[in-house]
C-alpha cells in the first residue's frame, strides 16, 4: 500500500492517543477518503499521484515540496508526472472543491454557524512566482516580498475547516511589461485585478451560491474589519462580527454634524462637519481604559485543559469615517484574554442581542486562524515551491483536504475532537468510513 510505510506528522495524531491498529485504520481511511475525489482528475493515473501529494502533506516530512513528496511515496521517475500534475495536468479543481465542501457540510453545517474571511501570507525570496510582490506580510509583520491569498472558512458549534481560497495579485502585476511573466505563470487571461476585498466579497457569494452551509454571521479579521465600504457590501441576511484595530476611531455618542458658520471672508463652508460643542471621536483602545466599560468574566470555549475564560465588555457606539459619524449604531466588542491583551470587533447584530451570543461568535471568529496555525505547523500550507496559478490553488485545495480529513478523524476516533472547542456540542458521527463510502 501506497501508506505502509507513512509516517504521520506528531501533532496530526498526538491528541488522539491512537495505538498501531489505529494508525493503519487511518491509512485506509485516507486511501476511502481520496477516493471520493477520483471524477475530479483527467486520468486514472492521477489518482496515485494526488493520494501521494496529500499523504504528503501529512507525513512528517521536513521537505512538503513536490520532489521530495514524490521520492519518499513513489520514486524518481515520478518526480517530473507530479510537476506537471500539479501544474499543467487536466483536472476539474471546480469539482475537487465542490465535493469537499459538500462533505464538509454534512459534519459541521449549522443555521448558526458563520462564514469566516480572512487573508493569509507567504513569504518568498525568489520574484518569479506568481503574484510575489513587495507588499505587507502579515507572517513577518513587515513589508517584504510575499505571497498573500484570501480564504474563506466556516465555523460551528460542530467544528470548523477552510472551504476555499483565492491567490492576491497585485496590481503591479497587470502591467504591459508584466505579460510574460502572467503568461508563464499561467495566469487566466481572462483575470484582472481586484482588491482583496472584492475577492473576499466573491469567495463569500460562492460559498452563499452552493448552499451547503447555513449560517448567522460573517466573520473577519481586522483587514476587512477596518473597511467599512466591506461591511457596508456584505450580504445584509447576515449579521457581521469584525475585528478592528485598537486606534479605530469611533463615537460613543453621536455627534451633530453641520455647515460651519459662514464669517464674511474666504470661500462658504460647502463640507460638514462636527458643530462645536459636539463629542469627538475616540480610539477603541482608549475607551476600553475608560469608565464607560464594564467588564465580565465568562467562558469563550472549553479547551483541552479546560474552560477558557476572559473578560468581555460591549457598547453601542458610530463608526467614524474622516472625523464624522457614518452608518447605523452598533455594537463595540471587547474581549480581554489572560495575559491583558485586549481584542476588538465591531458588529451589526440587532441591539436586542445577548452578550452570550456576542461571547459565542467571538469564538466563532477564531477558528480560521487556527485553520491557518495547523495549515502551516502540520500540512505544509507555506511549504511549496509552485510557481504558477494552477499549481498554487490545486496546492491549497490538498491542504483543505489535509485539515478535512483530520477533523473526520477526530471525530471517528472520538479523542479530543474538535467539537470539545465550543460548548454545549451535539455533533455526532457513526463512522467516517460510512460518511465516506456516500461519495
Amino acid at each position: 500500500m501506497l501508506l505502509k510505510h507513512c509516517q504521520w506528522h506528531p501533532n496530526l495524531t498526538a491528541d488522539l492517543n491512537l495505538d498501531a491498529d489505529d494508525i493503519e485504520t487511518m491509512a485506509n481511511e485516507l486511501v476511502n477518503f481520496h477516493r471520493c475525489f477520483h471524477s475530479a482528475y483527467g486520468r486514472i493515473e492521477h489518482h496515485r499521484l494526488g493520494l501521494a501529494y496529500l499523504s504528503g502533506l501529512m507525513s512528517n516530512a521536513e521537505a512538503k515540496s513536490v520532489e521530495p513528496i514524490a521520492l519518499e511515496f513513489l520514486d524518481k521517475k515520478s518526480v517530473r508526472s507530479m510537476q506537471m500534475f500539479m501544474k499543467t495536468f487536466r483536472w476539474d479543481h471546480g469539482s475537487m472543491l465542490r465535493t469537499h465542501q459538500q462533505m464538509l457540510a454534512k459534519l459541521i453545517a449549522s443555521p448558526e454557524g458563520m462564514i469566516t474571511i480572512d487573508p493569509s501570507d507567504f513569504p518568498k525570496k525568489g520574484k518569479e512566482s506568481v503574484g510575489v510582490a513587495r507588499q505587507y506580510c502579515g507572517a513577518v509583520g513587515k513589508v517584504e516580498n510575499c505571497q498573500s491569498g484570501v480564504f474563506v472558512g466556516y465555523a460551528s458549534e460542530k467544528g470548523y475547516g477552510l472551504l476555499n481560497g483565492r491567490l492576491y495579485i497585485p496590481e503591479s502585476w497587470f502591467s504591459k511589461d508584466q505579460e510574460k511573466r502572467r503568461v508563464f505563470n499561467l495566469v487566466p487571461e481572462d483575470l484582472v485585478f481586484e482588491t482583496k476585498q472584492q475577492i473576499a466579497l466573491k469567495l463569500i457569494g460562492e460559498v452563499m451560491a452552493a448552499d451547503c452551509f447555513p449560517a448567522k454571521w460573517i466573520g473577519a479579521d481586522c483587514a476587512f474589519g477596518g473597511d467599512i465600504d466591506f461591511l457596508n457590501a456584505l450580504p445584509t441576511q447576515f449579521s457581521y462580527f469584525a475585528a478592528i484595530k485598537s486606534d479605530t476611531q469611533v463615537f460613543t455618542k453621536k455627534p451633530k454634524v453641520g455647515l460651519p458658520l459662514y464669517k464674511g471672508r474666504g470661500r462658504r463652508p460647502t463640507k460638514p462637519k462636527i458643530l462645536p460643542g459636539q463629542p469627538k471621536s475616540r480610539s477603541v483602545a482608549e475607551i476600553a481604559k475608560s469608565d464607560r466599560v464594564s467588564w465580565k468574566p465568562v467562558v469563550v470555549a472549553e479547551g483541552a485543559k479546560g474552560p477558557i475564560i476572559a473578560k468581555v465588555a460591549r457598547i453601542r457606539i458610530h463608526l467614524s469615517r474622516d472625523g464624522l459619524p457614518v452608518g447605523d449604531q452598533q455594537w463595540l466588542f471587547f474581549r480581554k484574554n489572560d495575559d491583558g491583551q485586549i481584542k476588538y470587533a465591531v458588529s451589526n447584530a440587532p441591539k436586542e442581542i445577548s452578550l452570550s451570543e456576542l461571547v459565542k461568535a467571538s469564538a466563532m471568529r477564531w477558528p480560521i486562524e487556527q485553520c491557518f496555525q495547523e495549515g502551516k505547523g502540520q500540512v505544509g500550507m507555506d511549504c511549496y515551491e509552485h510557481r504558477s496559478w494552477p499549481a498554487w490553488h490545486r496546492h491549497m485545495i490538498y491542504v483543505f483536504l489535509a485539515l478535512h480529513f483530520m477533523l473526520r478523524m477526530r471525530l471517528l476516533f472520538k479523542k479530543n475532537s474538535v467539537a470539545d472547542r465550543f460548548p454545549g456540542s451535539q455533533n455526532t458521527i457513526d463512522s467516517t468510513s460510512s460518511q465516506v463510502s456516500e461519495c
